[in-house]
């Protein structure tokens, strides 16, 4: 056994140089506080991880999802509850109102705008900006129709208003309840179909109508066939989007529901269209209304002449 003299300390400057003369033996390195660790040079990272990443979806965006995930939900009677459903910020209104007036072919607007935080401030003043835009236009295209007539008298429609909130709020909630149902039933069916949140669905339709907002102040240009040239230019662009939205949820299904899914959307989407400028713009006016209500008089005027 070695004496306690004979035992000492030395120090190896060059650890790599140790290594060289004893590849068995196993060195360890500390470096000092302000040193920072060094490693070793790693195979570079080929085109092929890019690829997977391309094809799996934005790195951040994924991120985003998990920690939204790991958030804690408060209970539904509280405010907070509510409150992270508009919990977004200007830039994000505006890029997927952008996205909802550009839609992209072979991108999927949830995927690349909404899936990392839906939100219903969006939709619920899109919604409530088209409910006052097609009031306020149904009045006004209706006075400058009969704007120089002797007769007509002006009086404002304000309930247009309540039957445009109704047709409108109604539209944005129910049709998206009721396609959350279906493909919720579908998924169960048929396993690998693409399922969307009722959150994301609203948010998807609430954005699609926005194109409307500016078409419906167009509509007050009294000629018809300038309004139907808006509304299949609005109708294209915003059905077009709730087409490439939703066909990758059904196209893995029975290509005959999945066709037959995608028409009922556009054409739902096509009666608000047309119901809506049917109703408030081209309403027939009842022109002859003071004569039908004078001839009474002058019936009753001839009675007593004779």
């Amino acid at each position: 056994m070695a004496a306690v003299g004979d035992l000492q300390f030395e120090e190896f400057g060059n650890a790599a140089a140790t290594a060289a003369e004893n590849p068995g033996a196993t060195t360890i390195s500390i470096e000092g506080p302000g040193e920072s660790p060094t490693h070793q040079a790693g195979l570079p990272r080929g085109s092929g991880g890019e690829e997977d990443d391309e094809l799996l979806g934005n790195d951040d965006s994924d991120k985003t999802e998990l920690l939204a995930g790991q958030k804690k939900s408060s209970p539904f009677w509280t405010f907070e509850y509510y409150q992270t459903f508009f919990d977004v910020d200007t830039y994000q209104v505006f890029d997927r109102i952008k996205g909802s007036l550009l839609p992209i072919p072979g991108k999927n607007f949830v995927r690349l705008y909404i899936r990392s935080n839906p939100d219903l401030y969006g939709p619920f003043w899109i919604c409530a900006t088209l409910v006052f835009a097609i009031a306020i236009s149904g009045n006004l295209s209706n006075f400058l129709i009969h704007l120089g007539e002797k007769t007509y008298h002006y009086v404002p429609e304000f309930r247009k208003v309540s039957i445009a909130a109704t047709i409108i709020y109604a539209y944005a909630w129910l049709v998206p309840l009721a396609l959350w149902g279906f493909l919720m039933w579908r998924n169960s069916k048929v396993m690998n179909i693409v399922s969307y949140s009722f959150l994301e669905i609203v948010c998807v339709y609430g954005y699609s109508l926005f194109i409307y907002i500016p078409t419906a102040v167009l509509w007050i240009i009294p000629q018809k066939a300038v309004r139907w040239i808006l509304v299949m230019i609005a109708l294209s662009v915003s059905g077009s989007v709730l087409a490439m939205t939703f066909w990758p949820a059904v196209r893995e299904d029975n290509r005959r529901i999945a066709l037959a899914t995608i028409v009922t959307i556009v054409l739902l989407h096509t009666l608000l269209s047309v119901g809506c400028l049917a109703y408030f713009f081209d309403a027939p006016e009842m022109d002859h209304l003071p004569t039908a209500t004078a001839a009474p008089n002058q019936t009753v005027a001839a009675a007593k002449a004779s």
